[in-house]
């Protein structure tokens, strides 16, 4: 796995664990060579977004039992691919942005003057039980 830092080089914080989410559901968008995707953003799913996803072949939508998977709707928050959050953000869906707990790899593909622009409220206190 890769060092677990975030975009401002600290400690990666959690996205979710309710949906757990993350390369490998640890609540965390951590990330390796495995993750070819670079599931690395962590994101406040928006309608928007999700409707965008389905439309780009990826329905994060429907109930998946068989994987574990409940499916997401508005709200969620979720380790995104990097790059299909740019193809959002270029088709101007992209959901809001979650700093603290998005992996610096995904300044591979994003600038974080992009993020910041996106930035949501910090991720701290969501989703802990």
């Amino acid at each position: 796995m890769d060092e677990s830092l975030n975009v401002f080089g600290e400690k990666l914080e959690n996205c979710s664990s309710a949906p757990m989410t993350g390369f490998f559901r640890d609540g965390c968008c951590n990330t390796s060579l495995a993750d070819g995707g670079s599931h690395t953003l962590c994101a406040r799913l928006t309608l928007e977004f999700l409707e965008y996803s389905l439309s780009r072949g990826n329905d994060l939508m429907t109930p998946r039992p068989e994987y574990g998977f409940a499916g997401l709707k508005p709200g969620d928050h979720w380790c995104l691919c990097v790059s299909r959050w740019v193809e959002a953000e270029q088709a101007g869906v992209a959901p809001p942005v979650y700093l603290r707990s998005t992996h610096r790899r995904a300044l591979e593909k994003v600038s974080l003057a992009l993020l910041k622009k996106y930035a949501a409220q910090d991720a701290r206190s969501f989703n802990e039980e």
